[in-house]
C-alpha cells in the first residue's frame, strides 16, 4: 500500500464521516474514484459502512454503485444488501442508478424483483410495506415494468384494497368517529403514526397514547417534533409515555445517535426531554466503539475561535464517555489552559468551558508542551482549530521533543474549523513524517459521533484492516 493510496482511503472514510446529511453531491467524485483505483476496498468499505455508518444518504450511493459495478461480487452484494432496506430508500437507490449511473443492470433489476415478490408472499409484510412506501412501491413496479401481484395490484393502483389489507383498515379509521375506536383501531392493527395522522382530523390525548404505545423508540425520536406540536409534551400521561421510550432508546440496538441529535437539535425541549435525547446520543456513541488509548483534546481558543470552543466542549463530552484510558484537555491561546468537568455529560463540559473566551494569539505548541512537562502519555491528540499557528513554541517543534523524552509517537487528527481555516499545521507535520488525519467540520455537529471509529481503533491501519476483514453477502439463489 503506497502512501497515496492509502491518503486517498483515508480521504474517503474522512469525506463518509464529515459530510453534512444531505450533500453527497461533496463526495461523489471521491466515491468513483476509489471504486476506480481500489474496487476491492470499496467493496468491503459498503458493506462496513452500512452496519457502521448513519447517513442513510452515503448507504444509497454505495448501494447504487455496487449494483451497477464491473465485478460479479459486487453486484451479488448489491442484490442481497437491497433486500435490507426500506422501500424509499430503493427507489431512492433505483432513480440513483438511472441518474448518475446511466443504467440499471440486469442483475439490479432481479434484486428489486426478489425484493418485491418476497414482500408479496407475505400479505401482513407487503401491507405493513405497502403502508410506509406506498409512493416508493409504486414507482419501482411502474419505474422497471414488474407486474404486480393481485394483492399489490388492488393495494397500489386500483385504490380497491381487500377488506383483511391495513389499506382497508386505514380508510374505515379515518371514518371511525370517536377517539375511543380510533385507539383501538390503532392499538390492534398496530397502524404506524405517520399513516394515522394523516388519516385523521384531529388527533385527541387518547389516540396520542395509542399511538405513542404502538411506537418504537425510533420512531418516537423519529416523530417527536410532530408529537410536540400536537401537544403531547403538554399532556401530563403522554408526556409520561414519551419520556419512557426514550429511556428505552438508549439501550436499543435500532436507535440512531445521528437521528437522537438532530431531534434535540431542531426543537425546543424541557430540559428533562433535551437531556433524556442527549443521553440517548451519549450510550449509542458507547456502542460504535471505546477508546482505549490514552489522549490529549486540544482546544483552539484565539481570536475568532468561539466555534472551536463550542466543537471542543462537544467533543469532550463524547470522548469522556467512552474513554477507559486518561484523556487530557487543554484550550489555548499562546498559553495552556487545563479544563476539567466534574462529570462526563455535555452540561458538565459546557460548566468546565464557561469561562474561557475566544482571544489571542495561536501556538498550538504549548499545550503539546504541558503533555511534555507534566509527563502525561497519550497515544493520540484531538486538535480543535483553524490551523493558524502564530507563536511559538509550534507544534512539530514540541511533538518531536515529547517523542523523545515520553518514548512515545502519538497519532495526531485535526478538527479543522473556522472560515479561514488552512492546511498549515497539517503540512508542517507531514514534512516531518509525523501521522496527521484531518476532520473538516462543517457546521455539521451530528457528525461529530462519527469520529469514534477513528479514535477508538489504536490506528488508522488498524481500521482499514477492519474494513478489508468485513466480507461481503454473497448470493444466495444462484
Amino acid at each position: 500500500m503506497n502512501a497515496a493510496e492509502r491518503d486517498l482511503r483515508l480521504e474517503m472514510l474522512n469525506s463518509l464521516l464529515t459530510t453534512p446529511h444531505r450533500q453527497l453531491e461533496k463526495v461523489s467524485e471521491v466515491h468513483q474514484l476509489i471504486i476506480e483505483l481500489d474496487p476491492i476496498f470499496y467493496g468491503h468499505l459498503a458493506v462496513w459502512y452500512q452496519r457502521q455508518g448513519d447517513v442513510r444518504d452515503h448507504k444509497e450511493v454505495f448501494l447504487g454503485n455496487l449494483l451497477t459495478s464491473n465485478l460479479t461480487v459486487h453486484r451479488d452484494a448489491g442484490y442481497m444488501m437491497l433486500q435490507e432496506f426500506p422501500p424509499y430508500q430503493v427507489s431512492r437507490i433505483v432513480d440513483f442508478m438511472k441518474q448518475h449511473r446511466g443504467k440499471v443492470p440486469r442483475s439490479a433489476r432481479s434484486a428489486v424483483r426478489r425484493y418485491l415478490k418476497e414482500r408479496e408472499k407475505n400479505p401482513n409484510f407487503f401491507d405493513r410495506a405497502a403502508l410506509r412506501g406506498r409512493k416508493a412501491m409504486k414507482h419501482l413496479y411502474a419505474g422497471l415494468h414488474i407486474k404486480p401481484g393481485e394483492r399489490a395490484n388492488a393495494v397500489l393502483f386500483k385504490e380497491q384494497p381487500p377488506e383483511d389489507s391495513l389499506a382497508f383498515i386505514v380508510k374505515q379509521l379515518a371514518k371511525a368517529n370517536n377517539s375511543i375506536e380510533q385507539a383501538r383501531m390503532i392499538v390492534e392493527y398496530n397502524i404506524p403514526y405517520p399513516v394515522a395522522v394523516g388519516a385523521l382530523k384531529q388527533i385527541s390525548p387518547t389516540v396520542l397514547v395509542a399511538l405513542i404505545n404502538a411506537m418504537s423508540s425510533q420512531e418516537v425520536i423519529n416523530n417527536l417534533k410532530s408529537l410536540q406540536q400536537r401537544g403531547a409534551m403538554d399532556n401530563p400521561q403522554v408526556k409520561q409515555l414519551i419520556d419512557a421510550k426514550l429511556a428505552e432508546a438508549a439501550t436499543s440496538d435500532r436507535v440512531s445517535a445521528y437521528k437522537a441529535k438532530v431531534a434535540a437539535g431542531v426543537m425546543d425541549l424541557n430540559a428533562e426531554t433535551a437531556q433524556a435525547l442527549e443521553k440517548v446520543t451519549n450510550e449509542q456513541v458507547k456502542k460504535r466503539g471505546s477508546i482505549s488509548q490514552p489522549t490529549a483534546l486540544f482546544v483552539d481558543k484565539s481570536g475568532s475561535m468561539e466555534k472551536a470552543l463550542e466543537v471542543g466542549k462537544r467533543l469532550a463530552a463524547m470522548l469522556s464517555g467512552i474513554s477507559t484510558a486518561d484523556l487530557f484537555v487543554y484550550a489555548f491561546d499562546t498559553i495552556p489552559y487545563p479544563v476539567q468537568a466534574k462529570g462526563k455529560e455535555l452540561s458538565d463540559w459546557e460548566r468546565a468551558f464557561e469561562h474561557l473566551t475566544a482571544d489571542g494569539g495561536t501556538s498550538i505548541g504549548c499545550a503539546m508542551e504541558a503533555l511534555r512537562r507534566k509527563k502525561q502519555f497519550v497515544e493520540q491528540i484531538i486538535i480543535v482549530t483553524d490551523e493558524g499557528e502564530n507563536a511559538a513554541p509550534y507544534l512539530p517543534d514540541v511533538y518531536s521533543t515529547y517523542c523523545r523524552d515520553m518514548a512515545a509517537m502519538p497519532n495526531v487528527v485535526i478538527v479543522r474549523v473556522g472560515s479561514y481555516a488552512s492546511n498549515y499545521v497539517e503540512q508542517k507535520l507531514k514534512a516531518k513524517q509525523i501521522p496527521v488525519e484531518t476532520f473538516t467540520f462543517a457546521g455539521d455537529y451530528y457528525s461529530l459521533p462519527n469520529l469514534v471509529p477513528m479514535l477508538s481503533r489504536p490506528s488508522r491501519l488498524d481500521l482499514l484492516m477492519e474494513i478489508l476483514d468485513t466480507p461481503l453477502p454473497v448470493r444466495d439463489d444462484k
